[in-house]
């Protein structure tokens, strides 16, 4: 399920308008029509990205009369941030594996031109 949930909000946030949405709903909730004010696009276009971010989890809107805010879910983040923390400790550790090789190879490279300076 991770995985699936995973690929639709990392999907959904390849787009800049709806990442520019996520940045904006990060402050406070806003309506469809409040969101839309800052977009040079029809309210039919800002809609579909609502859809694609709801789709995903990213965001959500309560069911009744209009105007409902949207409401950025916050907890979608927690699980992007596992994920990527993941692979952050990975690759933490093949550069510390990678800075020991260079500081052997510094040593040998030192030893090798005091051995020389010596004869």
């Amino acid at each position: 399920m991770a995985a699936d949930t995973l690929s639709r909000i990392f999907s959904a946030l390849a787009d800049p308008t709806r990442r520019d949405m996520v940045d904006r709903l990060s402050t406070a909730d806003a309506t469809v029509n409040q969101l839309a004010a800052g977009y040079a696009m029809s309210l039919q276009a800002v809609y579909k990205h609502l859809r694609v971010l709801e789709d995903a989890g990213v965001v959500s809107r309560p069911r009744g009369p209009q105007p409902r805010s949207v409401h950025l879910e916050a907890e979608v983040f927690d699980l992007m941030d596992t994920w990527i923390e993941r692979y952050r400790r990975k690759a933490e550790e093949r550069y510390r594996r990678l800075d020991a090789v260079l500081e052997a190879m510094n040593r040998d490279e030192q030893k090798e031109q005091d051995h020389e300076r010596d004869r």
